[in-house]
């Protein structure tokens, strides 16, 4: 055999070798399983193999630029939200038990709707509903169309959750011409302007995150009729203005755009949609940008970054077009993100599109929605909350809908697999920092009983806490304190204090007069738990920022040492070359 057909052979067993253990990792769920679940989200070894493909080839397409490390408000919240159907449940005890076992799960958030044709129903400012007979005496009663949404507030108040409340569906009356569809805007969008104030206006000081429509680039939801950027502009900036009119507080939420490539003029894909809403001036007229966050059949671990690919990543891009268009300091919200474990045909025979939303187990769906949050509270430092797509339905009629499939607990409370992981997920996941810039709200931070919130002249959002000390777990390579007062601070980690800053330190000062200070954590983001102690009464913590350099200081490091490794080669090399030549040393007689 010759040399040549010898390397051949070796190098070919070598890659079966290494194929074979490759697949054996693969189906066994090893590392190299793991690493490419990181990566395409994918867990089957053949849909894996095939990702790693997909996901190599996002090195050739630019990337979304997200700009992590932007002030923004509306971030520093508890990131678990839940979508409601509160105003579908007939009996009070069962809206109670909703929200009971909604708060035990560890949510925090509700995205209910309030829908308009069930509070303005029969004509412009008739807050009566006079649809039902509710005491069978065989005549329609009369009764307040509040009494409900009164109710909801009120236990939304009592489990101490908070409401992001969803003003769409008009009602009849708002058109004209039926043909344009149930869900269309109204012929008089002041119509619904004047809904939401009202709706403001009674929950004043109670309610303070309202979200303007739902899925405007979509049909059904824009009506039977092309889809409209810049007449929902006009729509959410004509209540933007009415509603900080009644109070500056209250918190605008876009309407949640729907994942979508499509363009056929009644749907209108989702970044083309918001370039168009941009352009028409939207930013001036939402605090909080929301978009759908559906997985579909690949877990939320999926990094193949490709702009027509519908997967978990898709929010990425739209953070790019804000970021591009000059508006990094605009956070996202997920309006509803889950993964759908329709049955199969021999288990439920008749679900229309059953494929629709994609399709996984029972078991899957739950361990993805917990992987979905962690990742969102490790990469995503622009999104705030994510809303689970949904909690419930009244009852089972919508069993032939491949959406119902979503609920997290059977219409008669039996919890699904869902719910139990995130009971789990919640009640032992402490609150960590990732990287990012978080303001002194944030529900990582632990805080004495006499600290205070304050108004704080220059500070990011005007706001700074006044404390003695402030103790949190973060995750990064660095973090940057930024905080003014105090004659000196001194940060500790994992208990051993590290650098002590002085007030009058001018190495330190802002333009703003505030001080910024880094602190190293390590070389690889780990978790670490930091204290800042003030020396000599309280000082003011504006925020803290958290960097994640990982890769940079892996190829410093790698660089570092292929210097060093080609300094001692290098060296060993001029050594050698220094050394005078020698000749071979022949006895005499024993040549011959």
């Amino acid at each position: 055999m010759t040399t040549t057909r010898r390397r051949i052979v070796i190098a070919a067993a070598a890659v079966v070798i290494l194929g074979g253990l490759l697949l054996a990792d693969l189906y066994s769920r090893g590392l190299a399983w793991r690493a490419f679940y990181n990566l395409t989200g994918e867990e089957s070894p053949p849909s894996q193999i095939i990702g790693m493909t997909h996901w190599a080839g996002r090195w050739f397409r630019q990337q979304p630029q997200t700009a992590p490390y932007t002030p923004m408000d509306h971030i520093d919240v508890p990131p678990y939200g839940i979508n409601v159907f509160l105003e579908q449940e007939a009996e009070i005890e069962k809206r109670e038990l909703i929200l009971q076992m909604v708060s035990d799960a560890g949510f925090v958030w509700l995205r209910q709707e309030f829908p308009w044709e069930d509070i303005e129903i029969h004509g412009r400012g008739d807050f009566e509903d006079r649809r039902n007979d509710m005491d069978g005496d065989g005549e329609i009663d009369t009764i307040s169309a509040w009494d409900k949404y009164d109710n909801i507030v009120g236990l939304t108040e009592q489990y101490g959750l908070r409401l992001q409340a969803r003003l769409s569906n008009p009602p009849r009356w708002t058109h004209s011409d039926p043909a344009v569809g149930d869900f269309a805007p109204p012929d008089d969008i002041q119509d619904y302007v004047n809904f939401a104030t009202t709706v403001a206006e009674r929950y004043k000081g109670r309610i303070f995150h309202y979200q303007i429509w739902n899925e405007p680039n979509i049909f059904p939801e824009w009506g039977d009729r092309f889809v409209d950027p810049a007449g929902y502009t006009d729509m959410l900036c004509r209540t933007y203005d009415a509603l900080k009119a009644v109070d500056p507080e209250i918190v605008v939420v876009s309407a949640a755009l729907a994942q979508t490539n499509a363009m056929d003029g009644r749907n209108l894909n989702d970044y083309f949609f918001l370039q168009r809403m941009l352009d028409a001036g939207a930013a001036d007229c939402f605090d909080i940008l929301a978009v759908q966050g559906y997985g579909l059949n690949s877990g939320p671990t999926d990094r193949r970054m490709r702009a027509t690919t519908v997967n978990f990543s898709r929010p990425m891009y739209i953070r790019d077009i804000l970021v591009r268009n000059g508006h990094a300091d605009k956070p996202i919200w997920i309006s509803e993100a889950a993964w759908n474990p329709v049955p199969e045909p021999d288990e439920v025979p008749e679900v229309d599109a059953r494929y629709n939303f994609g399709q996984v187990t029972e078991e899957q769906a739950a361990r993805f929605m917990v992987d979905a949050y962690e990742r969102q509270q490790q990469e995503w430092p622009y999104v705030g909350v994510t809303f689970y797509w949904f909690f419930k339905r009244a009852a089972d009629f919508e069993r032939n809908q491949s959406f119902y499939y979503f609920r997290m607990v059977e219409p008669d409370f039996t919890p699904l697999p869902i719910y139990d992981a995130m009971v789990a997920y919640t009640q032992q996941r402490e609150p960590v920092l990732y990287k990012g810039v978080h303001q002194e709200i944030n529900p990582a931070f632990v805080l004495p009983a006499d600290a205070q919130i304050v108004t704080a002249e220059g500070a990011q959002f005007a706001n700074a806490v006044q404390t003695r000390t402030i103790a949190f777990n973060a995750s990064g390579t660095e973090v940057s304190v930024r905080w003014r007062d105090g004659e000196t601070i001194t940060v500790f980690r994992d208990g051993t204090p590290v650098i002590t800053l002085e007030s009058d330190d001018e190495a330190t000062f802002t333009a703003d007069g505030w001080h910024e200070a880094r602190v190293r954590l390590g070389w690889v983001a780990s978790p670490h738990q930091l204290r800042i102690d003030a020396s000599s009464g309280d000082m003011l913590l504006d925020s803290v920022t958290v960097y994640d350099n990982t890769v940079l200081d892996i190829a410093i490091l790698a660089g570092a040492g292929l210097l060093i490794v080609l300094a001692i080669g290098g060296g060993y090399a001029l050594l050698r070359a220094s050394r005078p030549a020698t000749s071979p040393v022949v006895h005499p007689g024993t040549a011959g």
